[in-house]
């Protein structure tokens, strides 16, 4: 079932409910993202300076996908833009800061 999330107490309070309701502890949760159960309990009471990236490996191991709800024409720009991140992405070699000179260059 689809709720609106207009806040971090929001979100916070739908990792509760899914959590509770799947009958895991807060440590548990934690612990299966890689991420302290302190943290796991600030997401819930909708603390609104968390890490994002923490938040959605959360809601992952939760089986809780998150989706939003854009106009129509950034809809048709956003495939452009994936596109040339991933493009980006490539172009950049592994473990080389960029601006960083290769070796052999």
């Amino acid at each position: 079932m689809k709720h609106p999330i207009l806040s971090t107490e929001d979100l916070g309070l739908a990792i509760r409910a899914v959590r509770k309701s799947s009958q895991v502890r807060q440590d548990d949760l934690a612990g299966a993202v890689g991420v302290s159960r302190r943290f796991t309990a600030e997401v819930e009471r909708g603390k609104s300076t968390v890490q994002f990236g923490r938040v959605l490996r959360l809601l992952e191991e939760l089986g809780i996908y998150l989706s939003i709800d854009i106009p129509d024409d950034a809809s048709r720009l956003l495939p452009a833009l994936k596109s040339k991140q991933l493009r980006s992405a490539v172009k950049k070699k592994p473990g080389v800061p960029a601006g960083a000179k290769q070796a052999n260059e």
